[in-house]
């Protein structure tokens, strides 16, 4: 066959493409078991430091840390309805709904079914939360513990995509962070979440400052918050102390 014709290029570039496909979607389908598995780590990690339970010292592989520890001190991992109820103890089903958290969310609300942790920590029950959202340039997430009243914050974790360094990637930085513990979401019985605002009064059990420069990204933390843990407000209100 004539190299230099066009009906050789066509077959070759369609030979060409067919096999890059192939090889693709072998090495797709060999690795995906490894994914699955390194996403669930990370996340067992994000749902230990939330508590902060996870410390790596030197030497030691933080993946095994997070496998080690995590048995130990994640007692519960359950789904709970939007009526409050648990319908589902099996940690595979929750961390199918927790790795697909967004689809679950899009679900209609009689469907939907919420995955949530329990930890314990020295001696005390520590309720953990996953909360999702969309901040100024893509996603904004996190992890929200609160203490066995289900109502004081105990500790909280964030993580974003393309938010901007030095601004709204503050998020993630312990300035910021440090700034939930305490605070609580109810007043009484009434839900009222957090509110994230510049020059908050020194004291205000339901208010945090907001980053500075970073006003766009703190009040997408705020609604993500507030409109996550709503979700669960039925199971918490059933199981407050």
């Amino acid at each position: 066959m004539n190299k230099q014709s066009n009906i050789y290029t066509i077959i070759y570039s369609t030979v060409l493409v067919v096999v890059v496909a192939l090889v693709l979607s072998f090495a797709a389908l060999s690795l995906a078991p490894m994914q699955k598995s390194n996403v669930e780590v990370e996340k067992k990690g994000n749902i230990l430091q939330s508590v902060g339970l996870l410390t790596v010292n030197e030497g030691e592989s933080k993946e095994a840390v997070i496998l080690r520890d995590y048995p130990v001190f994640i007692k519960e991992a359950f789904l709970v309805n939007r009526q409050g109820d648990v319908v589902s103890t099996d940690e595979k089903k929750t961390f199918a709904a927790f790795i697909n958290l967004k689809k679950e969310y899009n679900k209609p609300l009689a469907e939907q079914q919420l995955p949530l942790f329990m930890a314990e920590v020295d001696g005390e029950k520590k309720y953990i939360f996953p909360v999702q959202g969309v901040g100024l340039w893509g996603a904004v997430w996190g992890y929200v513990s609160l203490d066995a009243n289900l109502n004081t914050i105990y500790g909280v974790i964030f993580d974003h995509t393309s938010e901007t360094p030095g601004l709204g990637a503050e998020i993630t930085g312990k300035g910021f962070t440090k700034q939930f513990v305490g605070k609580t979401i109810f007043n009484g019985e009434t839900f009222v979440g957090l509110k994230v605002v510049k020059g908050t009064a020194q004291g205000n059990i339901h208010e945090v400052d907001a980053i500075s420069g970073g006003t766009i990204t703190s009040k997408a933390v705020e609604e993500m918050i507030n409109d996550n843990m709503d979700a669960y407000k039925e199971y918490i209100l059933k199981n407050r102390k």
